[in-house]
């Protein structure tokens, strides 16, 4: 999977400042915990962190291309391309040759093959940066649906970049500000593309190039969602699925290392485990696929259904593993390990930013940190919710009518909101006028078919909506924290082949049967026990403990503390009124309720003293 971090400046010989690449460098060894390299030339410094798992002796990066002793290209490379071995005999056709087994000489042969058209042959994950040393300029290059971060600061001479900001902040030349338009990014919940929070620095756009040259800085869509007529009919269609999540699976499932699944007992961990398995028997691998989910102890006593949640993961995600063969491993975590300091710092510092959904983020890491021990690679269920329609706000028809994201119907309904005009954010950092403009920014993006009205038309806006905003959100989390503990997570569902065609499907096909997910449910037929195929979507697990309520407020009452942070950004008064709720009133945890704030603030007064942040409203 790995991080990069390069630096470009026409104007200075950056071979004198290999040390300050190196600090930047290595502030993300733990997505690469397995090599390091660095490459200079006069105007360029490129360094890499490796973690290993395809081609582990040959893969050794920055990776260069020669010809006749002359370097044409060099690249630093991050995820995986999945159709490599199609391209690498479709080049060898060509007369390129290889003198390595992996998927980066292939997309670096790809692009001295193809020039810039090459993108569109990848299919992958992937986030990285060539430098073409014939025309001395840099190419930056992200996946179509943003399945790995990359960011970049430009300069009056050039640019830095990093798989992560904090590789950019550890440059002397940045320093870690934020202004009222980063605040408001961070707790609206929006994700704007290309708004990366600190001043004075971008997040490449999915599915977008940037090239940067002497004559500054160019930016190229090569993908994006489009408008299409969908033709098949509804067998068509559920069988076009199955097969292309067949196929996905299958070619996500190649690698030189173990490779496991999270499997939560919902529909679409649950369809990707099934698939997996398959896979490696239909490969004659002896070992049983690992698989991995989380719990609380005590949760099975002190659950209580509620709009979000109607029963435990734990006994679905038994019934699967046992029904497909796997070798489940339960991760039971308690109070001390999600309040654990060591813990929270390491989920802050994965992500750079305080947008935190509550104990969600730490229980992800240990679950990560779980997974680390026995595999290095696992595959997820995320994207499937946005495409299939497996959200609540789908199928709520409030959400629907409603004039905004179809994420902010619940937190406005919700305490969320109620405890950010409570600590008196809404109103200080205009949240409504702002969720506005990016809401209707966002929907004057979406591709319309000629002839698509009423209700169809509403529900492609709200599948393009989370497709390219909320999803954003989740992929990002997901992967920050994942490699925070060097763990490679893949995402099926995010095959653009696969987004193409569902996101064409229309909404009739997709709640064929009056319930989320129809086509998907259809789809794994005869493949997942019956349980799990009529199970209600349930999301990530949170703890119910009120003893954890008990814990956060003593944490939250500490930053009444003179000189916390956090008392610039919210009055004192503001906190004491969120302490005055009863007991209960935060028990229950995720991103709209109650408890979501004062989790956010106690991480943003940690982020603003440890980043050493500068504020500036």
């Amino acid at each position: 999977m790995c991080g990069m971090t390069g630096w470009i400046s026409y104007q200075r010989d950056l071979r004198r400042h290999r040390e300050t690449m190196t600090a930047m460098n290595e502030t993300m060894a733990c997505r690469g915990p397995d090599d390091t390299g660095l490459w200079a030339a006069e105007h360029v410094l490129l360094a890499h962190r490796r973690l290993s798992i395809i081609d582990l002796e040959g893969g050794r990066q920055p990776m260069v291309a020669d010809h006749q002793t002359e370097t044409e290209a060099v690249i630093v490379y991050t995820g995986e391309v999945y159709n490599f071995r199609e391209l690498r005999a479709d080049l060898q056709g060509r007369g390129h040759r290889f003198r390595t087994d992996s998927d980066t000489e292939v997309v670096l042969r790809s692009y001295l093959e193809w020039g810039e058209s090459f993108a569109e042959r990848l299919n992958g994950m992937y986030a990285f940066a060539i430098w073409d040393a014939r025309s001395e300029e840099l190419l930056l290059v992200r996946d179509r649906m943003g399945v790995k971060p990359l960011y970049y600061y430009p300069t009056d001479d050039g640019v830095l970049f990093g798989s992560e900001p904090k590789a950019i902040l550890a440059h002397p030349d940045v320093e870690a500000v934020v202004d009222a338009g980063g605040l408001r990014e961070i707790f609206s919940v929006v994700k704007t593309p290309e708004h990366a929070v600190f001043q004075g620095m971008y997040e490449v756009r999915p599915g977008t190039m940037v090239r940067v040259s002497r004559g500054g800085l160019r930016k190229m869509r090569y993908w994006q969602l489009e408008a299409r007529q969908h033709t098949d009919d509804l067998d068509t269609t559920i069988r076009t699925v199955r097969e292309l999540l067949e196929d996905i699976v299958e070619r996500q499932m190649f690698a030189d290392v173990p490779v496991g699944t999270l499997l939560s007992g919902g529909l679409d961990s649950s369809a990707i485990t099934a698939l997996a398995a398959r896979t490696l028997a239909q490969q004659g691998v002896g070992d049983p696929l690992r698989t991995y989910s989380i719990d609380f102890l005590g949760h099975d006593q002190r659950f209580e259904a509620n709009i979000q949640w109607e029963d435990p993961d734990t006994p679905f995600a038994i019934e699967v593993a046992e029904h497909v063969g796997a070798e489940h491993i339960n991760v039971v975590l308690d109070n001390r390990d999600l309040l654990n300091p060591d813990v929270r710092r390491a989920a802050l510092r994965a992500q750079d930013l305080p947008v935190s959904t509550g104990d969600m983020e730490y229980s992800l890491y240990l679950l990560c940190r779980a997974l680390r021990e026995h595999v290095k690679v696992a595959l997820s269920g995320e994207a499937s919710d946005e495409l299939f329609g497996g959200y609540t706000w789908y199928h709520d028809q409030e959400a629907v009518d409603s004039d905004t994201f179809p994420w902010h119907t619940p937190f406005r309904k919700g305490g969320g909101i109620g405890a950010l005009k409570d600590v008196g954010l809404w109103d200080r950092l205009n949240l409504a006028e702002y969720i506005e403009q990016r809401y209707r920014e966002a929907l004057a993006e979406v591709p319309r078919p000629d002839g698509e009205t009423g209700l169809e038309a509403r529900m492609r806006e709200l599948n393009y909506l989370n497709l390219t905003r909320w999803e954003n959100f989740l992929l990002d989390r997901k992967d920050r924290i994942s490699m925070a503990v060097g763990l490679e997570v893949r995402v099926p569902f995010c095959d653009h082949r696969l987004v193409e065609y569902v996101f064409n499907t229309p909404w009739w096909m997709k709640s064929f049967d009056g319930r989320e997910k129809s086509l998907l449910r259809a789809a794994m037929r005869g493949v997942l026990p019956e349980s799990v195929l009529e199970r209600k979507k349930s999301p990530y697990p949170s703890t119910q403990d009120v003893k954890y309520e008990l814990a956060l407020r003593e944490k939250f009452a500490a930053l009444l503390a003179d000189d916390a942070p956090v008392l610039q950004l919210v009055p004192a008064e503001g906190i004491r009124k969120l302490l005055d709720a009863p007991v209960g009133a935060y028990r229950v945890g995720g991103l709209w309720t109650a408890r979501a704030v004062p989790e956010r603030l106690i991480e943003f007064n940690t982020w603003a003293t440890e980043y050493g942040v500068r504020v500036d409203v």
